[in-house]
């Protein structure tokens, strides 16, 4: 093989890589994605086995398109390593929780619910409230909180809580 070939095939894949590198970063935002933060975590002993959890959170939309929501699922990772799903509070029982339990304090923002929409490069505040069957010694010491969003068409947001153990 002779020398010029050489350079021809280097200048060829360099080319080709500028090309799908472009390809790449012009298609970027037409992934739908989910981005955020945990911003409060509050809990509420309900009795000695099962505690309320609310969450109240930042999710930014960096897409180009709608981010529509199919479900949200709250965890609690425990000390020794265990993961427990949540029971989901529905919006207008979550309502009520606030109205009632005002040692929970203020309501700050909506609850995320089926079908919300987190329109193309939006910010938005929100809420998630969940049951654990758990004593409030262990939700209190808990390593972190995730919550789970899933989009309608099968993306997966997953934010966790910072600044735990």
């Amino acid at each position: 093989m002779s020398k010029t070939f050489w350079i021809f095939l280097g200048c060829g894949l360099v080319v080709i890589a500028i090309l799908i590198s472009v390809m790449f970063m012009t298609t970027k935002s037409n992934h739908v994605d989910l981005t955020g933060e945990i911003l409060k975590v509050r809990d509420y002993p309900l009795d000695e086995s099962s505690t309320l959890v609310v969450t109240d959170f930042r999710v930014t939309n960096p897409s180009d398109i709608p981010f529509v929501v199919g479900g949200v699922t709250v965890t609690l990772d425990t000390l020794d390593k265990r993961t427990i799903q949540g029971t989901l509070i529905s919006k207008p029982e979550l309502d009520k929780i606030f109205k009632y339990l005002k040692l929970l304090g203020p309501k700050y923002n909506d609850a995320l619910s089926l079908q919300d929409r987190v329109a193309p490069h939006q910010t938005v505040d929100r809420t998630a409230g969940a049951k654990f069957e758990l004593p409030e010694s262990q939700v209190e010491g808990r390593r972190t909180v995730h919550i789970r969003v899933d989009e309608v068409d099968g993306n997966v947001a997953q934010i966790a809580e910072k600044g735990r153990q």
